[in-house]
């Protein structure tokens, strides 16, 4: 079943409130400060080796960098939409721009483990509040024809972030410093917070149940199994250390489940996952981000702690892999409208899986550009059709009145994926990390091709016959 925001188009023009005339100028204002917030996903990796010999840190620390961030994002992101709708989306995007503009700028300023963490969980927690609220604003802003060009805009900028995240934190890296990959954040969030109040109209919040305890749940749930699967890098799949976080996770899940079902106001709706659509979407989304940030986790280690490339030059050679991965998801729009969901969905992950294939022979030395550029840019190519395919399956199979629904849980995906995904593979790699070599890089490489083949082969059952036409129904990011 088709759905689209086009119903608004047919309804009686007094029905609709007069177009704001600051609407544009707001648009760009919300998008450039979703732009930091993806912009965040991808800019770390490439200055991961530098905090590391700044700040003394271990592997397990370095992932704990990437993953806070993409857990504290994705795991209260529905809370946070929840919030714009009961304090207001002004208000709920002020507040997230403000917690997350301090938080970078307490994580520029880190000495220590402990702070860089700390300042990573307060940026992913305003994140959190503000890009639901921020979505909200642009959907409730716009209506009809315009609403799908300014959420197309929308898309496209929380596209474009991650290619310009692994540029820019090389750039900023090789130059002034890796605080600035953070510091940077500070004057535009500035610029933002006192650009909003005059361009943002405040609308009248709505009433609304907060569901904490189902937030804390699934946030700790996935914390708890995050840090299990890290641990096991250093302390065997079967110590307690181990087994204890991962045994914690699974209770917590259990408990999130009974508290959804139980709830009058549940902060995810678990019904949405009988939808077919929906849960092979979510699957997808989860499936793909993985695989990417694991990429770019994987590889700007690699290249700078076993072939002694610079951020900069590290940047430079991720970049044609981000402009693959949007290549990508231009190709799987087309195909998706042609050919249908699944076999763009097969086809996607298969591509993705023989591209990482050669990467699961990386040399330790020889030609870099010859060798393993080949195969992270086909990988990507595969995966950004993943992406594609995976929003407009959940988003343009499932009844209109369900739509936001389905993309609170693809939006909770895609971020809670990269967390699941650099877990894995640095535990996979953590022999690599450690002692200088390429092994467990091709271990953990290894893992990521079985991965991408195993979720071609899921996604020729579960992904569902037909063609979604994309509309201008909520959009991941």
């Amino acid at each position: 079943m088709t759905h689209s925001a086009a119903g608004a188009r047919h309804a009686p023009e007094h029905a609709r409130p007069a177009p704001d005339p600051r609407r544009w100028a707001a648009l760009a204002l919300i998008c450039l400060a979703q732009f930091m917030l993806i912009l965040d996903v991808t800019v770390v990796n490439v200055a991961l080796p530098d905090m590391a010999a700044d700040l003394d840190l271990g592997r397990e620390t370095l992932t704990w960098v990437v993953t806070s961030y993409t857990l504290c994002f994705g795991g209260l992101m529905l809370l946070g939409g929840r919030l714009a709708d009961a304090l207001g989306a002004r208000r709920t995007l002020l507040a997230g721009l403000a917690l997350f503009t301090a938080a970078s700028l307490i994580t520029g300023l880190a000495d220590g483990a402990p702070v860089l963490l700390g300042g990573r969980i307060a940026q992913g927690t305003g994140a959190a509040l503000l890009s639901p609220s921020a979505l909200s604003i642009v959907t409730t802003t716009f209506h009809g024809a315009e609403r799908n060009k300014a959420l197309g805009v929308w898309a496209a900028v929380g596209g474009s972030g991650a290619a310009v995240g692994v540029l820019l934190g090389g750039a900023l890296t090789d130059g002034p410093g890796w605080q600035w990959i953070f510091y940077v954040n500070v004057p535009v969030g500035l610029l933002v917070l006192a650009a909003v109040p005059a361009l943002v109209a405040a609308r009248a919040p709505q009433p609304a149940r907060l569901d904490v305890p189902g937030a804390l749940l699934v946030t700790g749930g996935t914390g708890a199994l995050i840090y299990g699967l890290v641990e096991a890098g250093d302390s065997g799949w079967a110590a307690p250390a181990t087994l204890v976080p991962l045994a914690g996770a699974a209770l917590a899940y259990a408990l999130f489940t009974v508290a959804e079902r139980a709830g009058r106001a549940p902060l995810m709706d678990l019904r949405m996952f009988t939808r077919r659509p929906v849960l092979a979407g979510a699957f997808l989304m989860l499936t793909a981000t993985a695989l990417l940030i694991a990429f770019f986790f994987l590889g700007s280690v690699y290249l700078q702690h076993l072939r002694g490339f610079s951020p900069l030059r590290t940047g430079l050679f991720f970049l044609p892999v981000a402009v693959a991965t949007g290549a990508g998801a231009h190709l799987g729009s087309r195909l998706v409208g042609r050919i249908g969901s699944r076999p763009t969905a097969v086809a996607g992950m298969a591509i993705a899986a023989a591209g990482t294939v050669p990467l699961t022979r990386l040399p330790d030395a020889g030609g870099v550009y010859t060798a393993v550029l080949p195969g992270f840019a086909v990988a990507s190519l595969g995966i950004g059709a993943v992406f594609v395919t995976a929003t407009t399956t959940a988003l343009a199979m499932v009844e209109h009145h369900e739509a936001g629904l389905a993309s609170g849980v693809v939006n909770t995906f895609h971020e809670v994926g990269g967390s699941i995904g650099v877990a894995v593979v640095s535990t996979v790699a953590a022999s690599g990390i450690e002692r200088g070599t390429a092994d467990g890089f091709t271990d953990a490489f290894t893992t990521c091709a079985v991965a991408a083949a195993l979720g071609a082969a899921v996604a020729l059952g579960l992904v569902p016959r037909g063609k979604p036409q994309t509309t201008g129904g909520p959009h991941v990011h």
